[in-house]
């Protein structure tokens, strides 16, 4: 996939991620949204908020939502679902104790300055606040993990291991260690479904050109056999944590 790439590669791909992947952190964003008691009226801030699906979700749990995003083709797509600005986690332009709840979806892991991130989310929270982070639980939970490592092995390329937040208690240790207080975590499934083997080598392979999908898409889909449907797809089980703080 596309981890690791830069705001351009991201803008590149944002067509694609909205189609292919845009949906599969729902139960993740699920449980932020029952942790942070986002309900009516409550002001949410999505930082690193892709093309927008969980603006969208959370619009119609009644919030009032509004995005981040520093890939600007992201921030555009995601717009139709809320006001979004562009901007990096590190640097949110707006003023102290704007908003009830900050989120971060699979998007900590690209702040350059984790700690210095979390600091901003907590700055723009007002009393009583919540942070609500989720990120891909460690490779060995996520059968995509199974695919990228073919992958890995067809270009004879390392895999990439997994960040600080991936294993159980990162995201909680990365909280305290910005001053913040942890009040509750857990992990959520994250399945993720492609319709056909056309389907499943674009998103894997997604931000890859066509002459690296084709050259790679037997791996891909032999990789994939384990995780076939009965109706000709496939379905990889992943995984996401997450936890919620508060500020101390």
């Amino acid at each position: 996939m596309v981890d690791g790439a830069d705001i351009s590669g991201w803008s590149d791909v944002a067509a694609g991620w909205a189609e292919l992947w845009g949906s599969f952190a729902a139960p993740a964003q699920d449980e932020l949204i029952a942790r942070c008691a986002i309900g009516p009226g409550t002001r949410v801030l999505d930082v690193g908020c892709g093309s927008g699906e969980f603006l969208a979700r959370l619009r119609e749990a009644g919030a009032e939502p509004t995005g981040a995003e520093p890939a600007p083709a992201m921030a555009a797509a995601a717009s139709a679902h809320a006001p979004v600005v562009q901007a990096d986690a590190e640097n949110l332009p707006f003023e102290k104790g704007r908003f009830d709840v900050v989120t971060a979806v699979n998007a900590l892991q690209f702040a350059d300055d984790t700690t210095a991130a979390l600091r901003e989310f907590a700055r723009v929270l007002g009393p009583g606040g919540r942070i609500g982070v989720a990120n891909w639980a460690e490779a060995a939970r996520n059968d995509v993990d199974v695919l990228e490592r073919a992958v890995a092995r067809a270009l004879d390329e390392e895999q990439a291991p997994d960040g600080p937040l991936r294993p159980a208690g990162g995201i909680e240790a990365a909280m305290a260690d910005a001053g913040l207080e942890v009040v509750s975590a857990g992990m959520a499934p994250a399945p993720w479904r492609a319709a056909d083997e056309t389907s499943l080598v674009r998103g894997i392979l997604l931000g890859e050109d066509d002459a690296t999908m084709a050259e790679l898409h037997d791996v891909v889909v032999t990789a994939a056999v384990p995780f076939r449907t009965a109706d000709g797809g496939y379905e990889l089980r992943n995984a996401f944590r997450w936890a919620v703080a508060i500020t101390r």
